[in-house]
């Protein structure tokens, strides 16, 4: 009858820390990527995070844009492709911000330099 521990946190945690990305927030995250086991209730939340976005009345492209550079900036190596997977996975200005910011951070050539 007992299904196992739940998974913490959760994505829609995750993705309202992502939102609101506070100093607190910010910190949450860190820990979470510093966790390898953690690595995939961060990458659901932030594809909730993404998805929340595409769905709302109102894009702020910026917000967007500077989380993929903090994100890419701050995340281990292990997490590059990963994020910038996520930013590639769908067409909408909210993802294209989003891997803008990846892009700029230049997360992905530090973690798999050219030969």
């Amino acid at each position: 009858m007992n299904a196992g521990p739940a998974a913490f946190p959760d994505r829609d945690t995750t993705a309202a820390k992502l939102s609101s990305f506070g100093e607190a927030d910010r910190s949450f995250v860190k820990l979470l990527m510093e966790n390898a086991e953690q690595d995939e209730n961060l990458m659901e939340g932030l594809q909730r995070h993404l998805d929340l976005a595409v769905e709302a009345r109102f894009l702020n492209s910026l917000k967007l844009e500077k989380l993929g550079e903090w994100l890419g900036n701050e995340a281990p190596a292990r997490l590059q492709m990963r994020l910038m997977e996520a930013a590639r996975s769908s067409e909408h200005p909210a993802y294209q911000a989003f891997k803008n910011g990846l892009t700029k951070s230049g997360g992905l050539q530090r973690a798999f330099p050219r030969a």
